[in-house]
């Protein structure tokens, strides 16, 4: 693997302030009074900062907006804050749910905030694409959230790009959000010591990776440790993480169809290189094109989120406990 694919992204404090909503001259005074952040510098000294830095100040900046102290929470870790995060909010669960019924139940919400953020996205907002995000996130919950506005807007993009109705350019600024988003969906619950091991990612080719973050979201809900390994991992990859982690299961995403054979090759090359006794599991949008494949394989193909679950239910019950500590 290329070296710098393993280097976190890094960002200017510009770009920072943006994605953040902390002003760059707020950022450099929580950096500099409460260690808050903690960026590195290039050759020229210009302070860079990475994805989790960003997620970091959005939290900071979500929980002094709620009415905490800079100084009390500056150097809380990332799961201290979003427990902070999600005790705000539960004081204003019971007005929440009032509204939501209100305006008819979550479904309907959902479809509320699907529209905003699509429009959103036509016009290439990503700070408002954000917002209506995060709040949907509080007021739907996360899986409602994955299930009920994500699931239907990455579908909703996906078609009005092949009509043309959207850029490439607009689908690469929706995924950077997104992807950002990942980190405060994830579930801060600690792992249990037992839990089942998963590898998740993409194949060879396969560059987009939103399937495979909200698969690895649902899975750490139903209690899976999951390796994220992120997108485009040739076959031999992903196998010697599964190898090595000792994992009972490898995810793959397959989100569009190829015109060739690489996705063929890959899924009998990563199936051989597992083993019969780790589980298989192909996901996304393309999965369909690929069936006789998987058939001939024997792999799991997942058809929604309830069959995934279900699916993730059914291996970590046959699964033995293995001490991982």
């Amino acid at each position: 693997m290329n070296e710098d694919q393993t280097k976190p992204a890094q960002y200017l404090i510009s770009t920072v302030s943006k994605r953040s909503g902390v002003k760059t001259d707020l950022i450099r005074a929580w950096e500099k009074r409460y260690e808050a952040v903690t960026p590195s510098r290039t050759a020229g000294r210009q302070r860079v900062y990475t994805d989790q830095d960003i997620v970091r100040l959005k939290l900071l900046n979500q929980a002094t907006s709620n009415g905490h102290s800079i100084g009390q929470i500056a150097r809380l870790s990332l799961d201290e804050l979003q427990s902070l995060l999600k005790k705000d909010i539960h004081t204003t669960k019971q007005s929440l749910e009032i509204v939501t019924q209100i305006r008819g139940g979550s479904r309907e919400l959902a479809e509320e905030y699907l529209e905003k953020c699509f429009s959103a996205i036509v016009a290439f907002e990503a700070t408002v694409l954000e917002g209506h995000c995060e709040n949907a996130i509080a007021e739907l919950g996360p899986m409602p959230f994955i299930e009920h506005l994500l699931t239907p807007l990455l579908n909703k993009i996906g078609k009005s790009g092949q009509a043309g109705l959207l850029r490439p350019a607009h689908e690469h600024m929706a995924t950077a959000t997104f992807r950002s988003l990942a980190y405060i969906l994830r579930t801060s619950t600690p792992c249990p010591k037992h839990a089942p091991r998963m590898i998740m990612s993409t194949p060879l080719g396969q560059l987009h990776e939103i399937g495979a973050l909200l698969a690895t979201i649902i899975a750490e809900f139903k209690g899976w440790h999951v390796i994220y390994l992120g997108a485009n991992l040739p076959a031999e990859e992903i196998a010697a993480a599964a190898k090595y982690t000792c994992a009972r299961a490898v995810v793959i995403n397959i989100s569009f169809r190829t015109d060739d054979h690489v996705i063929n090759r890959e899924i009998r090359r990563l199936n051989k290189l597992i083993g019969k006794d780790v589980a298989l599991i192909a996901g996304g949008r393309a999965t369909a094109d690929y069936q006789t494949v998987l058939d001939e394989v024997g792999a799991l193909r997942v058809q929604n989120h309830d069959h995934f679950k279900l699916m993730l239910d059914g291996l970590r019950a046959q699964t033995p406990l293995h001490d991982y500590s």
